[in-house]
């Protein structure tokens, strides 16, 4: 079958190739590759000839791990959350007191991500500071 034919079925059945993936996500293929390699995303299909094959449920995943990539999450803590919301998408699937467990790892992380915004806000700042800093030297210096 032949390239396009391929991007068109897999368009028809509701998937997107890698290029595509990686053009939404602003992912590198590479990149995309290696969280495949990790486990932390897996095509949810293949074609006949072998390409991996997305859907708009791995794109958000990749997207929650491009999130977390800034605000230096390890690939561990990166498994661990998308484990924890894979399981919490499972609601008959889970006891209620594992539940709650699930919502307060869930919890820990967006706590983390918060404080971690915060620190990125004030390094901001402080570029930010710094940057006026220098334009205001050079302004004197004319």
């Amino acid at each position: 079958m032949a390239q396009g034919a391929v991007v068109r079925e897999a368009t028809a059945r509701g998937h997107m190739q890698i290029g595509q993936v990686a053009e939404r996500t602003g992912l590198s293929l590479r990149t995309i590759r290696h969280y495949d390699e990790l486990g932390l995303v897996t095509p949810s299909a293949r074609s006949k000839g072998g390409f991996r094959l997305y859907t708009e449920a791995d794109v958000e995943r990749l997207m929650v791990i491009r999130r977390m990539k800034p605000l230096d999450f390890s690939l561990q803590e990166m498994r661990d959350l998308l484990e924890a919301t894979d399981a919490l998408a499972a609601p008959d699937a889970l006891p209620h007191a594992d539940r709650e467990r699930l919502r307060e790892r869930v919890d820990t992380y967006r706590k983390l991500a918060e404080a971690r915004c915060a620190k990125l806000r004030t390094q901001l700042r402080a570029a930010e500071d710094f940057a006026h800093t220098l334009r205001r030297h050079l302004h004197e210096a004319d």
